[in-house]
């Protein structure tokens, strides 16, 4: 050590002499403390990088010292050799550094630092030639110290392996994993034998990275670029894409009704939507960011949806309404899209990701699902005897009997939305043909009818939402249809829509960004690099794109699911992705799959999507494990972004029409763009910025990027997102090899050093 108190003079005094001195066991007296832990640290020579430097301990240990430090994942060595850090004499070792998370506070083994070199020369150090000549070449070496520092730090098992040697396993990309353990001490008596083994466990409350914790990696069944074989890849694939249902194919069940659609209209769309998932997903598998998520229609695309189609000029349409809106609506989705593929592609996004913090991401997200809360629970309590015990059974599924493993798989986690809504319709079949929603002199074949009979008005809604033989899309959709572009007609391209969709086009980013790194962070991998971000995001541009050519009604973004998918199934495999996504286009090609799936019932969709939203916020609130949790200052601007994002808008909605036969109550605050309070000598300007500010994620971003980039912070506090650095493509090319394009499209776009080929 540099300096130091008189017990770190005494221990320096007794290596001098050649006495070991002995180090006492970590006793915490009050709880988990880390400066209890940095205390000890200091006492013993195990010093943590994030306080101080790197120390050693004594020489003089045996050969059976050695033997037993190996045995406890303790790097060592008995032909150390110079250390470049601090002129360690060859006979001397170098203790394993124990790395202090200053976040979670938790500790890391992350071994010897500087790994030595076998039969190096060091008979000038003996000589004579010190400390001064060891100085000068340490600012000479610091550079490759750090990038051998990093690649240790990175690298990670693709599997999450816990490796069953003390050196660590291969993975399946060739990197070295070292097993993580908790550090033992061996405590010696001043002969310098071994007297016993003293346990310091370093993972608070007995927490152990292999349990799968939120914090840690978990196992992975299938890695990143393992091949089991098709048949285990398509159950896979079909098994990723089962546990994403509620956000693939529920959102037409929402926006096709409110446009003025048919049955037959929601099933083309849903057959539409999975058309486009499944090419959007392959093309970021092979062109974008290369991580195995899966694309498709965004939450962060509905509310803006919603408030186009509430416009005051589609509200009193009558013939051909849902083909005006859905065209109005894939004109500003591909205006929004192109400045979005404009923002990845012109290397833009590599400069703006340095204000873009978890801080930011972790409101933003939340307000994306808690966007609908107005609209959840009052479109699922139309029908509460089916609603309520759906969302009763997928919470059961997910809380209580998630744990449960039927051959090796957690069915009740991975599956509960699709088996829970299979129950809950099947339920609901037999309550209709029991005879539950029949009503004296009511028709059950046109529920909607029944709302001109003022004795079958209070029951029109009930045997809309509940009864399951409402749809008449099996009978009017055809077998065999393909999903074309334009099949609406030509888009309608404004000024006012394709405003806001340029800013919905910023916060699907800012979403996506956050599902990049906790991506990456989930299935071990290094972070990708700012060019590689720039790449998927103009990527997603361009899908969004085509989900506006084609007609979804939203654009094409990742889906922030994914990271809960992921963690659910243990599964991140790129061919299982692709795979998944060619069955989703198979399917897309069979017009009774779209028409089963829009015969759900609007209450249990409704049910479905209350937990997917109430997900969405949580996946949202789970970023902020990256920053200091008891900050003040994260508290403050989370908490204001998060108040703020809700009351602005409700100010904003409270202009909306004040009478429900204009539009039903559940809609009411997604019509305040057309009734807003800011009124310039521009319609065009008025109609966005009343929208914009009437929408919550929108202003949620708004004040948690202005609060994050302004109130003073460190790195560390505000966690800011550390992404990898493009000279490690340099100096390691392996190390980002899973994000790397083809070899053909790289060479194509080999100049373009912005988006990380």
């Amino acid at each position: 050590m540099e300096g130091g108190s008189n017990s770190e003079m005494k221990e320096r005094m007794e290596r001098q002499k050649g006495v070991n001195p002995k180090i006492e066991p970590f006793v915490p007296k009050k709880g988990y403390d880390p400066r209890e832990l940095k205390s000890w640290a200091k006492r013993t020579g195990f010093v943590s990088t994030t306080f101080s430097g790197e120390t050693e301990r004594g020489g003089g240990h045996s050969r059976r010292d050695f033997d037993n430090a190996r045995d406890l994942n303790v790097s060592s060595n008995e032909n150390v050799g110079f250390d470049l850090e601090r002129g360690v004499d060859k006979t001397e070792t170098v203790s394993p550094k124990i790395e202090l998370d200053p976040i979670l506070g938790r500790a890391r083994n992350r071994g010897v630092e500087i790994e030595p070199v076998p039969g190096s020369n060091d008979e000038g150090l003996r000589n004579g030639r010190g400390r001064g000549e060891n100085l000068g070449r340490r600012t000479e070496m610091e550079p490759i110290l750090r990038g051998h520092n990093e690649e240790r730090k990175y690298a990670r098992n693709e599997n999450g392996n816990d490796g069953n040697s003390a050196n660590g396993a291969v993975n399946g990309n060739g990197h070295v994993a070292q097993a993580a353990a908790p550090v033992t001490e061996v405590q010696r008596k001043d002969d310098g034998n071994v007297d016993e083994e003293v346990g310091m466990d370093v993972y608070p409350n007995g927490e152990d990275p292999s349990s799968g914790g939120w914090h840690q990696s978990p196992r992975m069944k299938c890695g990143l670029r393992e091949n089991p074989g098709v048949v285990p890849l398509m159950f896979y694939g079909l098994q990723h894409y089962l546990s994403l249902t509620g956000s693939l194919i529920f959102i037409p069940l929402i926006t096709v009704p409110t446009m003025g659609g048919s049955d037959k209209d929601t099933a083309d769309v849903i057959s539409t939507m999975l058309l486009v998932s499944g090419l959007t997903t392959i093309l970021h598998s092979y062109f974008g960011t290369r991580l195995p998520l899966v694309q498709g229609s965004s939450f962060v695309y509905l509310a803006p949806a919603l408030v186009i189609m509430n416009s005051e000029e589609f509200r009193n349409l009558a013939d051909h309404k849902f083909r005006y809106i859905m065209r109005e609506l894939q004109g500003a989705i591909i205006v929004g899209s192109i400045f979005q593929s404009f923002l990845g592609y012109s290397g833009l996004m590599s400069l703006f990701l340095r204000l873009v913090n978890p801080v930011v991401v972790a409101p933003t997200v939340a307000a994306v699902g808690l966007a609908f809360f107005s609209y959840g629970f009052p479109q699922a309590g139309s029908c509460v005897e089916i609603s309520l015990p759906q969302i009763l059974l997928i919470l059961i599924f997910t809380l209580y009997l998630g744990g449960i493993s039927i051959l090796g798989y957690r069915v009740f986690r991975i599956y509960a939305v699709p088996v829970s809504v299979m129950i809950i319709w099947a339920y609901a079949f037999f309550l209709t043909a029991g005879g539950a929603y029949n009503f004296k002199g009511c028709s059950p074949d046109i529920p909607n009818s029944n709302i001109l009979i003022n004795a079958c008005q209070k029951h029109a809604d009930t045997m809309r939402h509940c009864r399951t033989d409402v749809s008449n899309a099996m009978r009017t959709a055809a077998w065999v249809r393909i999903p074309y572009p334009l099949q609406w007609g030509i888009p309608t391209f404004r000024l006012r829509t394709s405003i806001i969709m340029v800013i919905v086009s910023v916060v699907a980013s800012i979403d996506s960004i956050g599902s990049y790194h906790s991506a990456a962070i989930r299935i071990n991998l290094k972070p990708p690099t700012p060019g590689i971000v720039s790449r998927g995001i103009g990527l997603e541009g361009f899908c969004s794109v085509l989900a506006g050519l084609w007609g979804t009604g939203t654009g094409a973004t990742t889906l922030t699911e994914n990271v809960h998918t992921i963690n659910a199934t243990k599964v991140a495999n790129r061919r299982a992705v692709q795979l998944g996504a060619a069955l989703l286009i198979l399917f897309s090609f069979v017009g009774k799959i779209g028409a089963i799936l829009a015969s759900i019932p609007q209450a249990l969709a409704a049910a479905v999507l209350c937990f997917t939203w109430a997900l969405i916020v949580a996946l949202g609130l789970s970023t902020l494990q990256y920053t200091q949790n008891a900050s003040s200052r994260n508290i403050i601007i989370v908490g204001v972004s998060l108040f703020f994002g809700l009351s602005v808008p409700a100010y904003f909605q409270q202009y909306a029409p004040e009478t429900g036969l204009i539009l039903p109550g559940y809609l009411i605050p997604y019509a305040a763009a057309s009734n807003g309070p800011i009124h310039t000598g521009n319609s065009q300007f008025n109609f966005a910025m009343n929208a914009l500010l009437s929408l919550n994620m929108v202003v949620t971003l708004l004040v948690a990027f202005v609060l994050d980039n302004t109130v003073p912070g460190s790195r560390q506090e505000r966690g800011v997102y550390v992404w990898s650095k493009a000279e490690d493509i340099m100096t390691d090319p392996s190390s980002l090899l899973d994000y790397s394009l083809p070899s053909r499209v790289a060479r194509c776009f080999h100049w373009a050093k912005c988006v990380g080929t």
